[in-house]
């Protein structure tokens, strides 16, 4: 056969598994065999672009590949559940950077061979640098090194807008100009400072959303890079990666009650301060209650419903919560997960958490599936969760959370929530769920909390 018409055909075959492998990702059981089948696809397309393409020399292409192998699996290995939002925004970080820096050594090495090569290469790096900066920016503030309150100035939207259209002016100058290199250095650089620009106003709160909307960025310029190089498989993957981190992106808006145009463009995720900051001072009539007493409520339940969050990430509680719902099944509970789209910080989150520690994929349902059922649910028992379960997003116009869909978590029965202390989530406010009278607070690390509730179970 052929080289060039194998090579195609592999090229199909990869975009094939592609399409294939997201549309596993969509469903919690399927999940970890798309992501396989996804795999798969992009070593087919390394293989076949290998062949295609003149190599200069293999040794530094198997070098490149040990070296971001090793960093890859020390990552997979090292870094914790709770900081995958980081290690993601890093990802579509480095992604954007390698689609900006091949379409700029395109640029350097054949200085462009007609107006839509130009346009392309242009492109490419303008919503690589954007992406690059963007997520570092991103990751800062997720990881506490930028500040993660927003951060506005005066006529921030016009500045914005006039490095936007300085951008698309010096995009024109170089495609009409091609071997003046001063337009497009400026344009890399003004790509890169709008990147900043653009995630700086935006609150830590609401960073996931931005990283997700940074990995369609990521996506398009990977497509970008794809036509600048003219590679097929890179074109269709760049544009399937940028087609889902935009569903993805609409789907946590939602989930979030925020604008696409706002997370793109505008200013939102304002962190309030005050009272509620300070460790809860201005709560009044919170109950709390010892690792008995949560036990004791428990014991008596007949429908319980796990509601897990950040907390439950951060102190890895997953197999201690596994082992209280086998218990409690094991006396004739029926217990189920609550799933908020956005606990733990990221969609899906959750999910491969609760999945490392084996709990069943029919335990767990999504918040439209759970809401109706908290009305006939005899205790809920909260995991570190707060910004999801606060029902000011119902009832207080003008709060950050406001239109933001919930867990109706107080419409059980009976709470029980386990958290460190009376501090704000993400968004900074205070949760009037910890001062229902159906609810009572149990004070420790979700993990202790978890397994002094079950060893007390045991012993009643």
């Amino acid at each position: 056969m052929d080289r060039a018409i194998l090579i195609d055909f592999s090229y199909i075959i990869a975009s094939a598994l592609f399409i294939f492998g997201i549309k596993r990702l969509s469903s919690v059981r399927t999940a970890r065999g798309g992501n396989g089948l996804a795999a798969l696809a992009m070593l087919i397309a390394i293989v076949a672009t290998l062949f295609e393409k003149e190599i200069v020399d293999f040794r530094l292409i198997a070098l490149g590949l040990v070296i971001g192998s090793l960093i890859g699996a020390a990552a997979s290995h090292w870094v914790k559940m709770t900081a995958m939002p980081q290690m993601v925004a890093l990802f579509n970080g480095f992604g954007g950077l390698a689609s900006a820096l091949v379409a700029c050594s395109e640029y350097l090495r054949t200085g462009g061979t007609g107006v839509f090569d130009l346009t392309t290469i242009c492109l490419g790096t303008f919503v690589g640098a954007l992406t690059f900066t963007g997520s570092v920016m991103a990751y800062g503030k997720l990881e506490g090194i930028v500040e993660q309150q927003p951060v506005t100035y005066f006529l921030q939207k016009t500045l914005n807008l006039i490095i936007f259209i300085g951008i698309v002016v010096l995009i024109f100058w170089t495609v009409n100009d091609p071997k003046n290199l001063l337009p497009y250095w400026i344009m890399f650089a003004a790509a890169s400072l709008l990147g900043v620009l653009l995630v700086l106003p935006i609150g830590g709160a609401d960073m996931p959303v931005v990283i997700s909307l940074l990995n369609s960025y990521s996506g398009i310029a990977a497509s970008m890079t794809g036509f600048v190089l003219m590679n097929k498989v890179l074109i269709v993957a760049g544009a399937l990666v940028g087609a889902t981190g935009i569903i993805l992106t609409e789907i946590m808006c939602r989930a979030m009650n925020r604008s696409l145009a706002n997370v793109a463009f505008g200013t939102f995720g304002k962190i309030e301060t005050g009272p509620a900051q300070k460790g809860g001072q201005d709560y009044a009539g919170v109950k709390s209650c010892s690792a008995e007493e949560a036990a004791m409520i428990l014991e008596v339940a007949q429908k319980v419903v796990i509601v897990p969050g950040y907390g439950l990430a951060v102190a890895r509680a997953q197999h201690a919560i596994h082992d209280l719902s086998n218990l409690l099944e094991s006396r004739g509970v029926e217990v189920t997960y609550g799933i908020h789209p956005v606990a733990g910080r990221m969609p899906g989150h959750m999910n491969v958490l609760l999945a490392e520690a084996n709990v069943p994929y029919d335990r767990l349902k999504e918040m439209d599936e759970i809401n109706p059922e908290f009305d006939q649910t005899d205790v809920v028992l909260i995991v570190g969760a707060n910004d999801v379960t606060n029902p000011v997003a119902r009832s207080q116009p003008g709060s950050p959370i406001y239109g933001m869909p919930i867990l109706d978590v107080d419409k059980a029965k009976s709470v029980i929530v386990i958290k460190r202390s009376l501090s704000p989530g993400f968004a900074g406010i205070k949760n009037p769920l910890f001062e229902n009278e159906k609810t009572v607070m149990f004070f420790e690390d979700a993990r202790k909390g978890i397994e002094s509730i079950t060893k007390e179970l045991k012993n009643l």
